[in-house]
């Protein structure tokens, strides 16, 4: 396990800052390549480094793993394994990710709701850790584990706890109708799970996540005291300690109006003390599954202006970063609001009068708008752009619109007075956007039309 960077909070605010700077000095962002992604390296080993402080608990064994999903890229989640951290997988694509970055099976996670005979078996295979999500898939299971004496897969439950939503519908995963796990507080639905544990004596987790971003951390400590109290029953009723391990998600939200981290890690881990201090007793091993907050403020979008003009007297930046880059600030402003810090053409802080302005994107849509009405410096042509927060989720989802090529994305580190990067992941090319359209197959719906050649 690597040596985790010791750098404080002030300096971590300024080397992003000052990337933004050597970023454009270095042409990784200028007028052939508009907007790049960047991430922080000593900032993510701080943050690495505040969550295990956070958990550490004497006679408590912890393991941390990334949601994949919030980082899709193999170099991170190599780095984050050199510190200890696994990988929380809900795909077939996302395995793949983790097995590239060499991610330990012993630290892997499968979630997916919606796993295959094929994606289980393998998962089996390979030792990984599974929890199934309902019971047809457990049945699954079982054909698969049947004759064995037993597997090397740590196999648990998903448990919906029903305790509501948060802010964002689409966030909340224990409302009565999710889609996730087992709905605890239907009718008959304990019992089941009670059934289960006690025919299978190598069912031995619990997993809960009662939702991401707009969740109070109240209700999640809810979420997780439910399926501990859950797992205390399982094992009265079994009479031997057979739940050893409560999986308890992610989910920890993200401040997006400042550079502040809160909540933090401790914070979250303190409330779960009070709230539920069985789960570190020593009797259970416990599971993370974060995401969001272990990466989004180690990471911005910097991007170039490319016009400026005005509408209805109010002025409009046009940039290269939109709804390609920022989905869910775009189509949910509200939910997912994003800073925008003015830079000037050589990529630093502009100065200036501040003006209304409204930062737009490139896709060819009214609404691919980062910030309206923002008070920001006059923006203007050659100068650039920095979204900040935006080190989860932004750089692995890219949505392509207008065929827009998915931008390249730069790890940094600081080294004395310099800054040097290193490719996460190239700028898309081309070749490569025409391959995934299908350019080597343009003739597969002309050749079916009557009288063509079979």
């Amino acid at each position: 396990m690597g040596d985790l960077m010791s750098v404080d909070d002030d300096a971590l605010r300024a080397a992003l800052r000052v990337a933004f700077r050597a970023a454009v000095e270095q042409g990784l962002v200028g007028p052939d390549q508009p907007v790049a992604g960047l991430l922080d390296v000593a900032g993510i080993e701080a943050t690495v480094a505040d969550l295990r402080a956070a958990f550490d608990t004497p006679g408590v064994t912890v393991t941390h793993t990334l949601a994949v999903k919030a980082a899709s890229l193999v170099p991170v989640l190599r780095l984050l394994t050199t510190h200890g951290v696994g990988a929380e997988v809900a795909s077939p694509g996302e395995l793949a990710l983790a097995r590239a970055a060499g991610v330990p099976a012993d630290r892997i996670v499968l979630d997916s709701p919606a796993k295959t005979v094929d994606e289980l078996r393998e998962a089996l295979a390979l030792g990984i850790a599974v929890n199934a999500d309902n019971p047809q898939e457990l049945a699954r299971i079982d054909a698969l584990v049947a004759g064995s004496a037993s597997t090397g897969s740590p196999l648990g439950l998903r448990i919906n706890p029903q305790i509501g939503g948060g802010t964002i519908g689409a966030m909340s995963t224990a409302t009565d109708h999710s889609k996730f796990g087992i709905a605890l507080r239907d009718p008959g639905a304990e019992d089941w799970v009670l059934r289960a544990y006690l025919d299978r004596p190598w069912l031995t987790r619990l997993h809960v996540h009662t939702g991401s971003q707009g969740m109070p951390l109240e209700l999640m400590a809810a979420g997780v005291r439910a399926v501990h109290d859950l797992a205390e029953r399982i094992n009265a009723a079994v009479g031997r300690p057979q739940v050893t391990t409560i999986d308890i998600g992610g989910g920890l939200p993200v401040n997006f109006d400042s550079d502040d981290v809160r909540p933090g890690f401790r914070h979250y881990a303190d409330l779960l003390r009070s709230a539920v201090p069985g789960l570190f007793s020593g009797r259970y091993a416990i599971v993370t599954e974060f995401g969001r907050s272990l990466l989004a403020k180690r990471g911005a979008i910097l991007a170039r202006v490319e016009y400026v003009k005005s509408a209805g007297g109010r002025r409009i930046a046009v940039t290269h970063a939109g709804a390609q880059v920022a989905t869910r600030t775009v189509f949910a402003p509200d939910a997912w609001p994003l800073r925008v810090l003015a830079l000037d053409a050589y990529g630093r802080p502009k100065g200036g009068e501040r003006v209304v302005q409204d930062v737009a994107g490139p896709c060819c849509f009214a609404g691919d708008l980062v910030a309206r009405g923002r008070m920001l410096p006059g923006l203007e042509a050659g100068d650039h752009v920095a979204l900040l927060d935006t080190g989860a989720y932004y750089f692995s989802n890219h949505f392509a619109y207008n065929s827009l090529l998915r931008p390249a994305i730069y790890g940094f580190a600081r080294a004395g007075g310099a800054v040097r990067f290193g490719l996460v992941r190239a700028a898309q090319t081309r070749e490569e956007l025409l391959a995934e359209s299908g350019a080597a197959y343009a003739d597969g719906l002309t050749s079916l039309r009557p009288g063509s050649a079979a």
